[in-house]
Parts: C-alpha cells; structure tokens; sequence
C-alpha cells in the first residue's frame, strides 16, 4: 500500500468520525451542544475535502467515457426508494405514531423497499436491451 493510499484511508476515516460525532452532537437535543456541533462538523467537512489534493496528486486524470443513462437511471430509482423507504420508517418511528400512522409507514416503508429491490432487475433489463 502506498503512503498516500493510507494518507487517504486516514483523512476519510478522521474527517467521516469528527464529522458523524459533530453531526451528532447537532441533532441530539438531551446533548445541548448544537454550536460545538456545528464547529466539529465543520472541521470534520474540511478534513474530508483534504483528501481532494492528495487524491489528485496520485491518481492521474482519466478520459470520461460517455455517460450510461441505465446507470443514471438506477442513482434515481434508488435514490427514491431510498426516500420512500425513509418516509415509511419516520411515520412508524414518530413519537406517539397512531394506528394509521403505523399502518402508512409500514406500507410505504415496505413500498420503498420494493423499489430498492427490484432496481437491480431494472438495471439488467436495461443493460440487456443496450447491448
């Protein structure tokens, strides 16, 4: 392993926990410590865009190919089962959630889910058809 590879797996792993503990910090009310939250992710934000230097020095520039639109196609897909699936466990992990609330979340949790499933398929179909 190169010194820089490890630089880099060093930076990201710093950066991604000083980041995660500040975001922490932020959203967890009982903490009381929202500005030193904000200040902890911010530099845990700014470790992490250390990694872009280093990584350019090392890894030279390559050719773009031209863009995939099934693999475009399959970000969103599972971007939004993602949101769907995350709509679905926030109305079952409210508060006091009511019967409906529980019922909706569990339905459109298991909804989202079905899409992030079957985005694979969706993915070879489209493969399929390209070639």
């Amino acid at each position: 392993m190169k010194k820089e590879t490890l630089l880099e797996i060093i930076l990201g792993t710093i950066g991604g926990l000083v980041f995660a503990i500040g975001m922490c910090m932020c959203l967890i009310p009982e903490w009381d410590l929202f500005k030193a939250g904000v200040v902890a992710a911010v530099l845990g934000f700014i470790i992490l865009l250390c990694i872009i230097p280093v990584y350019r020095k090392n890894h030279p520039k390559k050719e773009h190919a031209p863009i995939n639109f099934g693999i475009v196609f399959t970000w969103v897909i599972g971007i939004v089962g993602a949101l769907v699936m995350g709509f679905g466990m926030s109305k079952v992990m409210a508060q006091n959630p009511s019967k409906n609330d529980l019922l909706i979340g569990i339905i459109v949790g298991v909804v989202g889910l079905l899409i992030c499933v079957l985005n694979y398929p969706i993915y070879s179909y489209l493969k399929s058809n390209k070639d």
